[in-house]
């Protein structure tokens, strides 16, 4: 009877043992929370980075500015990191959303491209909030057999005139269009388009001419969505877009891998396009700036964002890596536009809130075709 007794009373002290010990583990387990654009990382970025440092990563995703400014406006977003885009950095740094980075705490800041620093700083200036993580520009994708069918052979792919001006749009409405739901890229690539200030801060210019060739656009316009378009370029259930550089040659590697004959290009229009750069920024109120600086510094390693570009078909701002890149990723010019294309293409700049609900009440009476 003792010893049962004993055995029981070890078995006891045992399980204790082992549920304070799952306890401490608990509590010592760190955590980082982030908010990152949807289909805008590697399959194992997260896992690798929680295998070498014991860092758990819960990771939501969004896919839009508007989506990702709404949260932070309205405070207290529980996120230690976020990855806006530069104009909107601009914004959201003068209001306070953002603190400072400690550069000192992240060594791998050298590999950064100098110039691709340069560029990020006409919206963080001093590079002082973000970490460039992904050039974007904002341009068109289509289905070159349907374009081709819909156009002839002969079709304006390497222009704005292919989904801008009406009569093109009104034979390709039948293959499917769709727009980013982006307003201020899309007013600003109209603007672009029709020789006007793509930065204009005149309300007359949105609600004005670049408002009546939206109008004109918009029986054409099956949705305006700012991912859907992925996977329905990639399917063929449209055949032209607006969108955003990787997006669309995203949606092209996914039509090869699935070798069902879908033939996707992106092409960065000859009269110019916007350029910015998605970036990491931290959180006034993070929780857990130290896992932050590792994740942020874990990101800016060659071989990860290598890596990460190589799935994602965005070029990144690390000098470091472009030796590393897949072929097919280091020579499009669609990713890495050669100089003569780099030379027409314009950043944006924060516009006022005035003028932001302008372009917003313009939006919304685009969408609504009213």
């Amino acid at each position: 009877m003792f010893a049962q007794r004993k055995k029981l009373l070890s078995g006891t002290v045992a399980g204790l043992l082992m549920t304070v010990s799952a306890t401490a583990f608990a509590a010592e387990q760190k955590t980082l929370h982030v908010y990152n654009w949807s289909d805008y990382i590697a399959p194992d970025t997260l896992a690798n980075f929680t295998k070498e440092t014991g860092i758990k990563v819960v990771y939501d995703v969004f896919d839009s500015n508007e989506v990702l400014e709404g949260k932070l406006m309205a405070g207290s977003t529980g996120y230690d990191l976020v990855v806006p885009s530069s104009q909107f950095l601009e914004r959201q740094a003068q209001a306070g959303i953002f603190q400072p980075l400690d550069k000192s705490r992240l060594p791998n800041y050298q590999n950064l491209d100098p110039e691709m620093l340069k560029l990020v700083a006409h919206n963080d200036h001093d590079n002082k909030y973000g970490i460039p993580y992904m050039m974007v520009t904002t341009g068109i994708g289509y289905n070159v057999d349907k374009v081709k069918a819909a156009l002839g052979k002969d079709a304006p792919v390497d222009s704005w005139d292919l989904i801008l001006k009406p009569e093109n749009l009104e034979k390709l409405k039948s293959c499917g269009v769709s727009f980013l739901d982006a307003p201020s890229e899309v007013y600003a690539s109209v603007l672009h388009y029709l020789g006007k200030d793509p930065n204009s801060t005149e309300a007359k210019d949105y609600t004005g001419a670049a408002n009546d060739l939206l109008l004109q656009l918009r029986p054409s316009i099956r949705y305006f969505h700012s991912s859907q378009y992925i996977n329905d370029l990639a399917n063929g259930d449209i055949c032209v877009t607006i969108g955003w550089s990787g997006d669309i040659l995203q949606a092209a590697n996914r039509a090869k891998e699935a070798k069902n004959g879908v033939n996707i290009a992106y092409t960065i229009p000859k009269e110019g396009a916007m350029v910015y750069f998605d970036m990491f920024a931290m959180t006034a109120d993070a929780k857990n700036k130290d896992e932050a600086y590792q994740f942020l510094n874990y990101l800016m390693r060659p071989d990860v964002v290598t890596n990460i570009s190589n799935h994602v078909y965005y070029a990144n701002a690390n000098k470091a890596s472009t030796p590393l890149l897949n072929a097919e990723i280091r020579d499009n010019p669609g990713i890495y536009p050669p100089a003569e294309v780099r030379a027409k293409l314009f950043t944006q700049g924060v516009q006022s809130p005035k003028l932001d609900r302008v372009i917003t009440r313009a939006w919304t009476k685009v969408k609504t075709g009213k």
